[in-house]
């Protein structure tokens, strides 16, 4: 882990309540990986007292980006940021996809639901740089809700789109339209980030259909570095689960490993 009190905004983009920044922070950028997150001091005043955590949305040369959306106090104050401003930044944390070596020549989906497409772009890159061919599922509730969508179809990636409300794309849930896609091909390997419910179905169809998985988990963080024990899920080991932090042990885990909400 490393700590960049002048991480510098260096470009920004934003889409109503939707925003991508991207910081210059040498050292971070050369250690990151698809997967990890920064925790992001929003100010420089006592509150908001805790840092945000954000995954990192890509890596070019001396840069990262961050991608989120104004839900809170903390990213209604970083969505003020401009370019020329600093940020207060450690990372990269936590532990991040793996790319199998065994993938190579092979198709991997990977399933963004809303903001949890963050951490793909970065992700896509990657596989593609392993001869990997990576398909994006990018879903939302509307039209408005897939900003990063023009920019995966700038660098070239495959993207199949779904909205809830039929705007673009697939109508109905990001996990129904894999569910279709599965049926006409089976890739190598799953990638999700999103809600928990549609990540819970998702683990099921790839289950279903025996394809290996990986799932990036959201919560509220406090710390970030596993320290508080503010973000928890319960994951497998062997016989047993147990309770670990997702900051430490995670965000990514298995979808063999994690015990899903209402399940036994």
């Amino acid at each position: 882990m490393l700590k960049d009190a002048r991480a510098r905004i260096i470009h920004k983009e934003s889409w109503k309540n939707y925003h991508l920044l991207s910081l210059e922070t040498p050292q971070i950028a050369r250690e990151a990986q698809p997967g990890q997150f920064l925790m992001v001091r929003v100010n420089d005043q006592p509150y908001p007292l805790l840092r945000r955590p954000f995954s990192i949305d890509a890596r070019e040369g001396n840069t990262v980006e961050i991608f989120f959306i104004k839900a809170g106090v903390g990213t209604a104050i970083l969505a003020k940021k401009e370019a020329g401003e600093s940020l207060d930044i450690l990372g990269p944390l936590g532990k991040g996809f793996v790319i199998e070596e065994q993938m190579k020549g092979k198709a991997a989906y990977l399933v963004g639901g809303g903001r949890g497409i963050a951490p793909f772009y970065f992700l896509a890159q990657e596989l593609r740089g392993r001869s990997v061919q990576p398909t994006v599922f990018y879903g939302g509730r509307t039209f408005a809700d897939l900003p990063l969508l023009p920019k995966f179809e700038a660098a070239g990636f495959s993207i199949l789109a779904s909205t809830d409300n039929g705007s673009l794309g697939f109508k109905g849930f990001v996990s129904s339209l894999l569910k279709e896609e599965l049926e006409r091909l089976r890739p190598a390997y799953i990638y999700a980030c999103g809600p928990e419910p549609m990540m819970k179905t998702i683990a099921a169809l790839a289950g279903a259909h025996d394809i290996p998985a990986q799932f990036s988990l959201e919560s509220v963080m406090g710390c970030g570095i596993g320290a508080c024990w503010g973000c928890v899920k319960r994951i497998k080991t062997g016989d047993k689960a147990e309770w670990v932090k997702i900051c430490e042990d995670g965000p990514v885990f298995r979808g063999t490993e994690i015990v899903w909400e209402g399940a036994d």
